[in-house]
């Protein structure tokens, strides 16, 4: 699994590392465990509606930010729950940009296996740093 929670970081908060051999991957296994806080099981999710996110930053640590809170945007704004991803990032300019293609269906209280609702990521030891197998974040969720 490219993402695993950490126990003992944050009381009120939910915490997470995520990895992956490119920035992609990384973007991917966040948001996956993003959803995963909020969702017990992400079969469940079906692909039955599709948006495309763009983002912008300066720092990539900064557009994994805005990612997951865009993802987090959706979930409140329009109830969409998303379970796959095709994210494109562009490190070459400033700011840094991606779209993602993203795709899952609206929550379904009958349906899908709740947890908690997360309701913003925080800056809190929020990173991204590279690694000799890839990138690994380190996320902390407020729920």
């Amino acid at each position: 699994m490219p993402y695993r929670f950490l126990e003992d970081v944050a009381t009120a908060d939910i915490a997470f590392e995520a990895s992956g051999e490119t920035l992609e991957e990384l973007f991917i296994a966040s948001a996956l465990a993003t959803t995963n806080v909020m969702i017990r099981d992400l079969q469940q999710i079906e692909k039955r509606e599709r948006r495309e996110i763009k983002v912008e930053a300066e720092e990539m640590d900064l557009l994994l930010f805005n990612f997951l809170q865009e993802i987090i945007f959706y979930k409140d704004a329009e109830q969409l729950l998303f379970t796959e991803y095709d994210v494109k990032i562009n490190e070459k300019d400033t700011p840094l940009g991606l779209i993602a293609e993203v795709y899952g269906e609206k929550l379904n209280m009958s349906k899908h296996d709740l947890i908690v609702d997360v309701k913003a990521v925080t800056l809190h030891q929020f990173e991204i740093k590279k690694i000799e197998s890839g990138w690994k974040a380190t996320v902390i969720l407020d729920i």
